[in-house]
């Protein structure tokens, strides 16, 4: 049943929308003045807040204030018997989800009531999804190794410093990307990724660039690229190692001048992007092969994040099997397995060369094939024998 607090000095008022609303079946709490109301909506949650505005020791304007100040989400409706668009439109400015003016109107109330219920429900919505997206790009992990990754994020995050993410297949380099992302002032702006290795080489600067209708045989409208999409937030341009050398020409103008070209066009567009790349090469021997350019390569790597591999901190086995345990049987509606001790020993003995990828694949294997608590047993049945 959806909540609602009314906060009105007009005992009748209160009343009213009490007996109107409990009959629509919503759960109704009363507060007679705006410091009353104000402690019940700190204490509990509702839906959808009925506010009056003209009340003693605090208006109603105060306590839409005080709502937005303790970043409770939750939607208010301005009512007053004394409404003028002054108010009104102060109100909306401070925040309120609408104003409606007495006497009350019982069809505006119940419609401006469910409209609110739908942005609640929204923002509750939102709050879920942001838990899960945050749930999944988690660091897991409380080796020295992984610590020094964290802390560099931390400290890199909040700035626009560029970012070059090195490390082996598997060790988690989209994960460091993705945090660096959501720590950072762009977090709300888009996250664009492109995987360099994946674009063949003809491609890979329509990718980028955008081009314009009629720019090679099959551009049939103009379409926008990867730093246009990316403008205000980040792109990520992940395997930056695979890259061309015509492309990596491209990305070198757009970085030094912060200014893109379509293919096939001549307008210049202004972009305002944060680049975080990563490779899994190493870059000075790309250099030295002309692979890779090294003026590019020093405009990349303004700060350099190195991803250790699960072999350099096999400490952090033990969480990372109960957090895959827990997200997996998550996914698959199934109770949340246990791992004895001597399955972390015997899974701290593997030689790990697909790093956390094929970390996460042997713990799913476990999880399908093995006994309700997986056992060393297991481990040595379901995985490759130990180096």
């Amino acid at each position: 049943m959806s909540k609602i607090l009314i906060i009105d000095d007009e005992k009748s008022i209160r009343n009213t929308l009490k007996d109107i609303l409990s009959y629509e079946n919503y759960e109704i709490s009363l507060a007679e003045n705006g410091i009353e109301g104000l402690e019940i909506a700190k204490n509990d949650e509702f839906d959808v807040i009925l506010c009056d505005i003209k009340m003693p020791k605090m208006d109603g304007i105060e306590v839409l204030e005080q709502v937005q100040e303790l970043a409770i989400d939750t939607p208010i409706i301005m009512i007053s018997g004394h409404g003028n668009i002054d108010t009104a439109v102060e109100s909306i400015k401070k925040g309120a989800f609408d104003f409606i003016e007495k006497p009350l109107d019982l069809n505006r109330i119940l419609i401006t009531i469910k409209n609110a219920m739908d942005k609640s429900k929204l923002i509750t919505e939102t709050k879920v999804l942001k838990r899960k997206v945050n749930k999944k790009y988690e660091m897991i992990g409380e080796s020295d190794a992984i610590n020094k990754v964290n802390e560099m994020i931390d400290k890199v995050a909040p700035t626009d410093a560029r970012v070059l993410i090195t490390g082996s297949n598997g060790t988690g380099k989209e994960l460091v990307a993705h945090r660096i992302h959501e720590q950072s002032n762009r977090c709300k702006s888009p996250f664009i990724e492109v995987n360099c290795a994946a674009i063949p080489s003809e491609l890979i600067e329509s990718e980028l660039f955008g081009h314009e209708k009629g720019a090679f045989t099959s551009a049939h409208k103009q379409r926008k690229g990867k730093f246009e999409l990316a403008d205000g937030g980040t792109l990520f341009l992940d395997e930056i190692g695979d890259m061309s050398l015509s492309a990596q020409a491209k990305v070198l103008r757009a970085l030094q001048e912060n200014r893109i070209t379509r293919v096939g066009g001549d307008k210049e567009i202004k972009v305002n992007v944060r680049v975080i790349a990563a490779t899994n090469k190493n870059l000075a021997t790309e250099i030295e092969n002309n692979n890779f350019r090294e003026d590019l390569y020093h405009r990349l790597s303004v700060i350099l994040i190195t991803v250790p591999s699960l072999n350099e901190r096999i400490e952090d086995v033990p969480l990372l099997a109960n957090h895959f345990v827990d997200m997996i049987c998550g996914e698959m509606g199934l109770p949340v397995k246990k791992i004895k001790e001597d399955a972390l020993k015997e899974l701290k003995k593997i030689n790990y060369t697909g790093n956390i990828r094929e970390f996460r694949n042997i713990i799913e294997r476990l999880i399908i094939l093995g006994q309700e608590s997986i056992s060393a047993d297991d481990v040595r049945s379901y995985t490759k024998s130990a180096d």
